[in-house]
């Protein structure tokens, strides 16, 4: 049962990966055009100037945007998806008083937001014309401890549900439990330094602007935009998971009742 369990995980996060990348390339895309027009119109003035920053794409726009999005995406709802079917099998076990589909579902809204929403209110994500290449692995290392914390304060909180139920009371206790997660995570995004790489405006020897800082809309539009997404993949994988594990969960108690019956 729990092969056929992390097997419908990873259906429903393929099916995931694909809404969320029909929703990115509708939606992003236009987006990540305007950011890509003012990397290149930043490259010309520094030109201009003599700056020369602007290295050589390894792969091109179409192929970024296209199969090299797709794959990406795919590739992540697949593991968000076993992970997902993995996490089920082992909170059902202990939570039999919860529908399956209940369960899929809050375990959905929990995954979204200890594995990004979280993460996402520290480091943002940005668009290809704000990224730096000299700080890609800091970042990166960065983000992966936040998602790490998270995630582990996560695990913490609903560890310690159980006793603060049974001592204070379902409502006070998961409050309590939801509190300390809130709490803990703020100290963590406290600790780990900020970020920030959004290109000011260049300016010519006198001090004149001689071409603007990255436009304020883009930037909330794309990462509006890329929570929009991670929103998409988490509510298909409840979703389908929901769908696809109530089915055979209500197929193997129906078994179960009706070889009672037979005996």
């Amino acid at each position: 049962m729990e092969k056929r369990l992390i097997g419908r995980g990873l259906l429903a996060g393929a099916i995931g990966a694909v809404l969320a990348f029909a929703f990115a390339r509708l939606c992003a895309e236009p987006v990540i055009g305007r950011a890509i027009a003012f990397e290149e119109g930043r490259a010309d003035a520094q030109n201009a100037h003599g700056v020369h920053e602007h290295g050589a794409e390894l792969f091109g726009r179409g192929v970024q945007s296209g199969a090299g999005l797709g794959f990406g995406v795919l590739i992540f709802g697949v593991a968000m998806g076993a992970l997902f079917g993995v996490l089920f099998c082992v909170v059902a076990a202990r939570l039999r008083s919860v529908a399956p589909q209940s369960l899929s579902l809050l375990l959905a809204a929990a995954a979204f937001v200890a594995v990004y929403l979280v993460p996402f209110l520290k480091y943002p994500p940005n668009p290809p014309a704000v990224d730096q290449a000299d700080t890609i692995a800091a970042r990166t290392g960065w983000y992966l401890a936040m998602v790490l914390a998270s995630v582990g304060l996560a695990v913490a909180a609903v560890w310690s549900a159980r006793p603060l139920t049974a001592r204070f009371g379902a409502w006070n206790g998961r409050l309590l439990a939801a509190g300390g997660y809130a709490a803990a995570v703020a100290v963590v995004m406290a600790l780990l330094p900020s970020v920030d790489e959004t290109p000011g405006p260049l300016r010519d020897a006198s001090g004149a602007i001689s071409y603007p800082g990255f436009p304020a809309d883009v930037l909330y539009e794309f990462r509006l935009l890329a929570l929009a997404t991670q929103l998409v993949l988490w509510a298909a994988i409840g979703v389908v998971f929901a769908t696809s594990a109530g089915r055979l969960l209500g197929q193997r108690e129906g078994s179960g009742r009706a070889s009672s019956v037979a005996a």
